[in-house]
């Protein structure tokens, strides 16, 4: 066999894949449990009501501008990790520090924040918001503040364990997480147990328990996973390690400013489809919902993609962080395409899925919800692309271009599109859905483009 045959030229590509792929298949399973616990409390508000589920949909608008505003340095923990590695893989005391620091740095930034989620009522009124549903996405937001620090906290650590390819270890934390906030969900939103019945205060009190849950379970899987306690994260935790704490933040405030347009694009049009009436919010609620369960699985690809990229940019290898990348890229797209086919086919079934109180107006929901699904179909391809480009990214350390070039893709791109159909040409929830889509395919075209700019050889 000589050096030009094709089977040789493949082989480094199939080695990728299939590392990229055991890296990922856990990420994308423990993503998909951990939006299960949200989905646990979408299911039992729908069968709650209407009124209790749209509240919740509005709330969640503050809830993760909160923590999106908190999340990226621990995200940034995960490139800087990995390029550690890349270079020096017996590197212990700057992945130690580096974790440390993660720590450091949510936590006292979720302070600030839980003030800001404290006042969700006020800002939702000011923002013109029916006060019906303000005031119960206020008591929701309110119980969900106290779980922040800890939601913070566990995204610290899980890019910790999966940095140093660990990443199972969240999938059963997830898991048991699954089961702690489905049972507590039951018992505080319905009475049952023995419990009061709270309804939106029980979910948040469940859903904020579930995160204390899951920081403090995960704590104790590193403490009894061999490969992860090694590196003894908690040692000296006292001390600052101000280079460590600098780095962290310079990557993950564009990290979380990148991630801020995407998500304050969606949540925007999710107040403006507010404006619609709830059976508009509910429709938009279920569609949203289920396209974020399918999107977990790419986002898994993302996430072990900016592992492997890092690992290669660490040691210096610019081809082996293309290929990883673009590999990350095809493997995505891929299973949300075949996801996007159902989507069309069945999404009566699966909008029926979301609600079961009977109350008059579910049909028009159902019929709204499988109209957003046939375009959440089409642009689930474009969200794939998207995520898995600004993840390759974000392990080679370039974070500032790709913020930019997602203020743009949303903001000047998909936000017009969105105001222009759904409120000048009165397509109402359709015509933003359209404009959703649009943003995500520029943004899908600019962050794939940046990436094969970079990586050229």
């Amino acid at each position: 066999m000589t050096l030009e045959s094709p089977a040789l030229r493949r082989t480094p590509w199939l080695i990728e894949s299939k590392a990229l792929m055991l890296l990922a298949a856990p990420m994308a399973l423990a993503q998909l449990a951990q939006m299960a616990v949200m989905t646990t409390d979408v299911i039992l508000l729908g069968r709650l009501g209407r009124t209790e589920l749209a509240a919740a949909a509005i709330g969640n608008t503050v809830y993760y501008m909160a923590w999106l505003l908190g999340s990226g340095p621990g995200m940034a923990v995960s490139p800087v990790i990995a390029q550690l590695l890349g270079a020096r893989p017996r590197e212990r005391t700057g992945v130690r520090a580096t974790v440390r620091m993660g720590l450091w740095v949510t936590m006292l930034a979720s302070l600030p924040l839980m003030l800001l989620m404290f006042n969700a009522e006020w800002i939702l009124l000011h923002l013109g918001q029916d006060p019906e549903l303000a005031a119960g996405a206020g008591i929701f937001v309110a119980m969900l503040a106290f779980g922040l620090p800890f939601t913070l906290g566990y995204q610290a650590l899980r890019s910790f364990a999966s940095a140093l390819g660990k990443p199972g270890s969240t999938l059963w934390v997830m898991l048991a997480t699954i089961v702690f906030n489905g049972v507590a969900g039951y018992g505080l939103i319905f009475g049952k147990f023995g419990l009061p019945a709270l309804g939106l205060m029980g979910s948040g009190l469940a859903t904020a328990g579930s995160s204390i849950f899951s920081f403090v379970v995960m704590l104790a899987v590193i403490r009894l996973t061999p490969k992860l306690h090694a590196y003894r994260i908690l040692r000296r935790a006292h001390r600052p390690v101000p280079v460590r704490a600098g780095e962290l933040v310079r990557l993950g405030a564009p990290i979380g400013v990148t991630m801020i347009f995407e998500a304050m694009l969606f949540n925007t049009m999710t107040l403006v489809m507010g404006t619609f009436g709830a059976i508009a919010v509910a429709a938009h609620q279920i569609a949203l919902n289920f396209a974020s369960i399918t999107f977990m699985v790419p986002l898994g690809f993302a996430m072990a993609s900016t592992v492997r990229v890092g690992i290669a940019a660490g040691r210096g290898d610019t081809a082996g962080a293309r290929r990883a990348g673009i590999t990350g890229m095809v493997l995505a797209t891929g299973f949300i395409s075949v996801v996007a086919v159902a989507m069309v086919l069945w999404g009566e079934q699966i909008a029926r899925l979301y609600l079961g109180s009977g109350e008059a107006g579910d049909e028009a929901v159902i019929v709204l919800a499988v109209q957003f699904l046939l375009v959440a179909a089409a642009f689930q391809i474009f969200d794939a692309l998207q995520v898995v480009g600004a993840h390759a990214l974000r392990g080679l350390k370039d974070a500032r271009m790709p913020m930019v070039l997602a203020g743009v893709s949303y903001w000047l791109a998909g936000a017009p599109v969105c105001i222009l159909l759904g409120v000048t040409l009165k397509m109402q929830g359709l015509g933003i859905w359209i404009g959703l889509a649009f943003g995500l395919a520029v943004a899908a075209l600019a962050m794939c483009w940046r990436f094969h700019r970079i990586t050229r050889v």
